[in-house]
């Protein structure tokens, strides 16, 4: 596990409850996207926003690493549109069977949350393969 500081994985959780914000996902799908228990409240995702970490282990930090590299692909992908992540995550994609990412990621977990971003990053998919 990446030896994060307090103050580092705070301003990665405050980053990527943004992100998700971004996304326009209902407290349920952030809450299954993060990896949280299902019983986690919408009280609960707004102290991530300003006065709490996520919970620091390994399958987190993962899933933390995948939304980041997704949103700084679609931002890449997207410069001139912030708005363009929300809808390109939320479309159908024939490489992904004409479901959504989304709908992939909530699907498979992390594993979705690694296809859709070596969709995104071509990078990521050559590394990925390469350590296979």
């Amino acid at each position: 596990m990446a030896d994060y500081t307090e103050e580092e994985f705070m301003f990665i959780t405050k980053t990527v409850m943004k992100v998700l914000d971004a996304w326009n996902l209902t407290t349920e799908q952030t809450v299954q996207v993060l990896g949280l228990p299902e019983q986690t409240k919408k009280r609960q995702l707004d102290k991530y926003r300003s006065l709490k970490a996520f919970p620091k282990n390994d399958v987190t930090i993962r899933r933390l690493s995948h939304i980041v590299g997704i949103s700084d692909a679609l931002r890449t992908t997207f410069p001139r549109n912030i708005n363009m992540a929300e809808k390109w995550m939320k479309t159908e994609h024939r490489r992904f069977n004409n479901n959504t990412p989304l709908h992939i990621i909530l699907e498979e977990g992390v594993n979705g949350l690694c296809k859709v971003r070596s969709e995104l990053d071509c990078t990521f998919a050559w590394n990925s393969s390469s350590t296979n």
